[in-house]
């Protein structure tokens, strides 16, 4: 995708990543992340964040479509709905939508030129801003601006310390919590989970699913010291886990009746459905209908999405143990395939022998790649972790354009692509259809 942005909203992106970028080359630390700042930031704002109601999600895996889905839901009730997630694929405006519509460049830029000289003021006594925390205080005030409804807002990285925390939401979201940002959450289940669970908030619901049993009791301990009640979905409905109490889904849900594939979409519908259940309970009129509407018509990009039809490229931003085994398992339930060409380009603080030893058994051809996000892992250490697990042939290129053009080159049109390790590097695939500028003569029947 390519993005021509006007010269108002290149000179607002200029100022927003002269602070400290924690997606980027910055390894950041838990004291990089300060609620204060951005609450003050906020209270200078007005507290556009008291507005309207939101719901904070928060996860490891799931957390991005589970968000997309009770937005859709939201949105097929009639609702106007504000939309925050992380990270951006191609453009900043990714980040913060209404009703599904980017963040206009004319607003974009307004709002950064209101912004800017309360960001100085405040910098004195509140430290150095990062680009994230500026980021999260402009689409909570967009959001006011544009009357939204309510706000689904995604936690960045985290949970406690994450700037989307200031909001108090009227519901809290925790999708599967699994090993990822060891570095920064800590390298057990139980201290991640600690993290995660920091968005539950005193008296507010928060809902989640079915989760290893070190992660739920931390998540019911601290439903129990916010004195509130923890609900766990399942296949059949949502439960309360202080009363016991059972509430069946209104339909059966199934993945035919998903706009997203995958096994693990199924976890996240059941997540969704039952978030809009608890809002029911608040009195918010959602139907049956929109539940269903909102799953059959949901949009999100790169989950096992569909680039190419002959040979079939997939692009899906698994990045770690969680999401790889989830990617595996859909590759190997729906999709018929003779060979394998699997993509791989990780950021370098993943757990690298893990991801090799879960993916790599499965492709007849692993192609190593980097993509253009300076987190990207160089080849070199991405070879050294797929060596001992790689099961066929394993070949490198520099760019993911680079490793699409190998592949589609050595390809038959029966074979499969799957392009992952990052959202970077899926989107960087996704980039590269988008431009048109490779040679598709060797499959005339195309019908991407």
């Amino acid at each position: 995708m390519q993005v021509t942005e006007s010269k108002g909203i290149q000179e607002a992106l200029a100022w927003l990543f002269s602070f400290l970028n924690t997606e980027d080359h910055h390894r950041p630390s838990l004291a990089d992340f300060y609620l204060p700042r951005t609450e003050a930031l906020l209270t200078t704002l007005g507290s556009p964040q008291q507005a309207y109601p939101s719901i904070i999600v928060a996860g490891t895996n799931g957390k991005g479509s589970t968000s997309a889905m009770l937005e859709a839901i939201l949105r097929a009730t009639g609702l106007k709905v504000g939309l925050y997630t992380s990270p951006a694929l191609h453009c900043l405006r990714e980040q913060i939508q209404v009703n599904r519509r980017l963040i206009p460049e004319t607003d974009f830029a307004s709002l950064v030129n209101l912004l800017k000289p309360k960001v100085a003021q405040l910098m004195a006594h509140e430290g150095p801003f990062s680009t994230y925390e500026i980021t999260t205080a402009l689409a909570l005030l967009y959001f006011a601006k544009m009357e939204v409804d309510y706000a689904v807002l995604e936690i960045g990285l985290g949970g406690r310390c994450d700037a989307v925390n200031v909001v108090s939401p009227v519901l809290s979201v925790l999708t599967s919590i699994s090993r990822d940002h060891t570095n920064l959450l800590g390298t057990t289940l139980a201290a991640i989970a600690r993290e995660k669970a920091g968005i539950i908030k005193p008296h507010i619901p928060a809902v989640t699913t079915v989760q290893a049993a070190e992660v739920m009791e931390v998540l019911l301990q601290k439903a129990e010291e916010n004195a509130t009640s923890l609900y766990v979905v399942d296949e059949q409905g949502l439960h309360n886990s202080l009363t016991g109490e059972f509430q069946p889904f209104p339909f059966p849900l199934r993945s035919e009746q998903i706009a997203l594939a995958g096994t693990f979409q199924l976890e996240n519908a059941q997540l969704a459905v039952g978030a809009s259940l608890l809002l029911q309970n608040q009195r918010l009129a959602i139907s049956t209908e929109a539940m269903r509407e909102g799953l059959a018509k949901v949009r999100w990009p790169l989950r096992l999405e569909r680039l190419y039809s002959q040979p079939l490229v997939l692009a899906d931003g698994a990045h770690n143990e969680g999401g790889a085994k989830a990617l595996r398992a859909s590759l190997e339930i729906y999709f018929p395939i003779e060979r394998l060409f699997l993509i791989l380009g990780f950021s370098g603080d993943k757990d690298l022998p893990t991801l090799m030893q879960i993916l790599l058994p499965i492709a007849q051809v692993v192609i190593l790649t980097r993509s253009p996000h300076p987190r990207a892992c160089p080849l070199e250490q991405l070879e050294a972790a797929a060596l001992p697990y790689v099961q066929g042939s394993l070949l490198s290129a520099d760019t993911v354009a680079a490793a699409l053009a190998q592949a589609l080159d050595l390809a038959s049109p029966t074979d499969v692509i799957c392009v992952t390790g990052s959202l970077f590097t899926a989107a960087a695939a996704a980039t590269f259809f988008a431009a048109k500028t490779f040679d598709s003569t060797k499959f005339p029947e195309n019908s991407a």
